[in-house]
C-alpha cells in the first residue's frame, strides 16, 4: 500500500542526497512529482529549517524549462518537505561523455543559472548529479537547498554542502558563496561534460580541493568554441569571472521572461506552517510551442470546435430568417446544403481528427474542399447562376466567422 505525506502519495524512492531523500509521487490531480523529504537530522535544525522556510519563497520565483521548479513546501510536523517538477531521466554523471549535443547542454546550463541568479538564488551544488538530462536538454535540480540549508549544525551533522572538485576555491578557503561560486561549479560541469574527465582530477576530497585552490583545470579535449569561456569560469578570482548575463550572450542564449506566481491557503500540506503553491509559466525560446498533454489538447480543441459550430449556427438561422421573406425552395436547399458542408462536415472531421494530430488535420480539410467541390458540381446541373454565387458568398463568410473563432 502506498504512504500518503499531506496531499501527494508516494509511489518510489528515488534516491537520496546529504538533505533528504527523494520520492516520485502523485499530486491531487494525478500528475507525478518529485518531493524531497528532509532527513531527520535537517528537520530537527530549527534555525536551518527557518532559513529553508524564508528561501523558499524565493526559490519559487526560478522558473523555466532547465530548472526543476518548487512547485510546493511544507515544513510543519515530523516530516517537513519540498515539491518539485519531476524530471524522468538520467544525471548528467550517469550518461556517456563527452556529451554529443554540447551547445545545446552550454546553452540549457546557462539559462538555468541566469534564471537562479536573476531570481537571487545561488545553488552552491551544481555538479553533474545535479544536472538531469531529459531528451537531450539539461534541467538543473536541487537549487537553492544547499544554501539555505548552509548552517553549522547542519553540516555537522553530516550533510556535506558542496562537492570538491565543483566548488569554487573560495568557498573551499571559508568563504561566502555567491554567484560567482556557481559560475565556477557551472564550469566545471560542463568541463566534465566537454571532456568526460573531472576538471581537477579524482582522489581524496582533501587532495581535489588543493587542485582547486592552487592548480589550473585540466580542459585537455574541449572544444576551441568552449575552452576560453570555460577557463574564465573556472579562473580562482571570483572577480574575474564572467556572470550568468554574459555566459547566456557569448552562448546565444536569451533571457528569460519572469514567472507569475500565486499562493495557496495554507494547511494543503503536511501542517503548522505556510504552504505555498506555484503557477507555472514555462520559459522557452521564442517560437517553441508548448505541449499539451493529449486529452487536454482534445478537450481544448473540442471547445473550439462548439465555438465554430455555434458560429455557424447563428449564421445559418440569420440567413433563413431573410430568406423568409421571399421562401424559394432552391434558397433553402442552398442554405441547407451550405450549412451541412461548411459545418457539419468541417466540424465533424475536425472534432474527431484534428487537434493534436497534424495527419488528422489535413485528411480532414482535404475532405471538406474535395467535398466543397463535388457539391459545387452538383449544384451546377440544378441552380442558376445567381444562386451559386449566393452558394460561394455565404461559404466565404463562413469561413471569415470560422477564422475569427477558431
Amino acid at each position: 500500500m502506498s504512504e500518503h505525506l499531506g496531499p501527494y502519495q508516494l509511489l518510489s524512492r528515488l534516491g537520496a542526497g546529504g538533505f533528504g531523500e527523494v520520492h516520485l509521487a502523485l499530486d491531487p490531480a494525478g500528475r507525478t512529482v518529485a518531493v524531497k523529504v528532509l532527513h531527520p537530522h535537517v528537520a530537527a535544525d530549527a534555525a536551518a529549517l527557518a532559513r529553508l522556510e524564508r528561501e523558499v519563497e524565493t526559490m519559487r520565483r526560478v522558473g523555466g524549462r532547465n530548472v526543476a521548479e518548487v512547485l510546493d513546501a511544507s515544513f510543519g510536523g515530523d516530516r517537513p518537505y519540498l515539491v518539485t517538477r519531476y524530471v524522468q531521466g538520467k544525471p548528467l554523471s550517469a550518461v556517456p561523455v563527452p556529451v554529443a549535443d554540447l551547445r545545446s547542454l552550454a546553452a540549457g546550463l546557462a539559462e538555468a543559472l541566469l534564471a537562479m541568479h536573476d531570481a537571487g538564488v545561488v545553488h552552491r551544488d551544481l555538479k553533474p548529479a545535479n544536472v538531469m538530462m531529459s531528451e537531450g536538454e539539461p534541467v538543473v535540480i536541487d537549487f537553492g537547498i544547499a544554501h539555505a540549508l548552509d548552517s553549522l549544525s547542519v553540516t555537522a551533522s553530516g550533510a556535506v554542502v558542496g562537492t570538491p572538485g565543483y566548488l569554487a576555491p573560495e568557498v573551499l578557503e571559508g568563504g561566502p558563496a555567491g554567484p560567482a561560486a556557481d559560475v565556477f561549479s557551472f564550469g566545471a560541469t560542463l568541463a566534465y561534460a566537454a571532456t568526460g574527465r573531472h576538471p581537477y582530477g579524482t582522489g581524496p576530497a582533501s587532495a581535489v580541493a588543493y587542485r582547486v585552490v592552487h592548480h589550473p583545470p585540466d580542459l585537455t579535449g574541449a572544444p576551441g568554441w568552449l575552452e576560453p569561456l570555460l577557463a574564465e569560469c573556472l579562473a580562482t578570482d571570483p572577480a574575474a569571472r564572467p556572470v550568468a548575463a554574459d555566459i547566456c550572450a557569448r552562448l546565444g542564449v536569451e533571457a528569460a521572461r519572469p514567472r507569475r506566481l500565486s499562493p495557496i491557503p495554507a494547511g494543503t500540506g503536511d501542517s503548522g506552517r505556510d504552504v505555498h503553491h506555484m503557477e507555472t509559466q514555462t520559459l522557452r525560446p521564442a517560437g517553441a510551442a508548448r505541449e499539451l498533454p493529449v486529452e487536454e489538447a482534445r478537450a481544448r480543441h473540442r471547445e473550439k470546435v462548439r465555438r465554430r459550430w455555434l458560429a455557424g449556427s447563428t449564421v445559418f438561422v440569420a440567413l433563413l430568417a431573410a430568406a423568409a421573406t421571399e421562401p424559394l425552395p432552391e434558397v433553402a436547399l442552398f442554405l441547407l446544403a451550405a450549412f451541412s458542408l461548411a459545418v457539419v462536415v468541417d466540424a465533424g472531421f475536425a472534432l474527431f481528427s484534428r487537434g493534436p494530430f497534424t495527419k488528422g488535420r489535413i485528411v480532414a480539410d482535404a475532405l471538406g474542399v474535395a467535398g466543397a467541390v463535388g457539391l459545387s458540381v452538383a449544384l451546377s446541373a440544378f441552380f442558376s447562376t445567381p444562386v451559386l454565387a449566393l452558394f460561394a458568398g455565404t461559404a466565404l463568410v463562413l469561413g471569415i466567422v470560422f477564422l475569427f473563432t477558431a
